[in-house]
């Protein structure tokens, strides 16, 4: 199976910047999508093949998030279950016969890190999330994480050692996920590859001097590392400030 995820900081946009010929380019069996900033009937997708399922914000053109898949899964839910925080269309969970995938957006802590507790608290919950479905089947999550969890994984560590997306705390609860159970997919195929992001900010020519981070991921529960095949990051792949992250994994739709 090949999986795509993508952060495309608002889709209208990313369509208009070649999206539907790097999504078929791809040709991935699943196909995520983070920060989509749409509501219901705002766009109109074409995507012969794929079953579709979103998840909006209730607030207009913000977060959002979305699957595409060739095969209909078991079951689908929206969010967490949790009321604080199923508003803002950031988790979607398909169930297949040998595993959960899911698709996240995690919340940005924000400048003056002004959404930090929130953040530490959602951190919290998820994990739990995860780890309560992986106790009935092997679990696939993808998404924007909003952190770098290691020095490696971004261009200027010490300048922005207190910065939204590299705090002590939220490398902390990355830590404590990895801790239940859980592998960072890139890591374990490259544990020492450096220069390699995923997303780069608009300003300062900041892709143009690959001053990036890598803060999307492909994770999975430890008893499928043995079923792991690669992991990539397209950085060839433009339309966002993010780029598409990949993973190969030997199970079956």
């Amino acid at each position: 199976m090949r999986a795509i995820s993508w952060n495309v900081n608002g889709l209208r946009a990313c369509v208009d910047k070649n999206f539907i010929e790097d999504f078929n380019r791809l040709d991935a069996d699943i196909f995520c999508l983070q920060e989509t900033k749409l509501q219901k009937g705002q766009i109109d997708l074409d995507l012969k093949g794929y079953y579709q399922y979103w998840n909006y914000a209730e607030k207009k053109g913000y977060s959002g998030t979305a699957i595409f898949t060739r095969k209909q899964p078991l079951n689908v839910t929206y969010g967490m279950g949790i009321e604080e925080h199923d508003h803002e269309g950031r988790v979607i969970t398909l169930e297949y016969e040998s595993f959960y995938f899911i698709t996240v957006y995690t919340p940005n802590s924000k400048q003056e890190l002004e959404r930090l507790e929130y953040r530490q608290h959602w951190e919290d919950d998820f994990r739990t999330y995860l780890c309560e479905l992986k106790k009935k089947k092997p679990v696939i999550f993808c998404g924007d994480l909003n952190v770098a969890h290691k020095e490696i994984d971004l261009k200027n560590p010490k300048t922005n050692h207190h910065n939204a997306g590299f705090t002590d705390e939220e490398r902390g609860k990355m830590s404590e996920l990895l801790a239940a159970g859980f592998t960072d997919t890139f890591r374990y195929f490259y544990p020492d590859k450096t220069d390699i992001y995923s997303w780069w900010s608009y300003r300062f020519k900041s892709r143009e001097k690959n001053a990036g981070w890598r803060i999307d991921y492909f994770i999975v529960s430890d008893d499928l590392n043995e079923k792991l095949k690669d992991a990539k990051i397209h950085t060839d792949v433009y339309g966002s400030d993010h780029c598409p992250v990949e993973l190969d994994i030997d199970v079956t739709l």
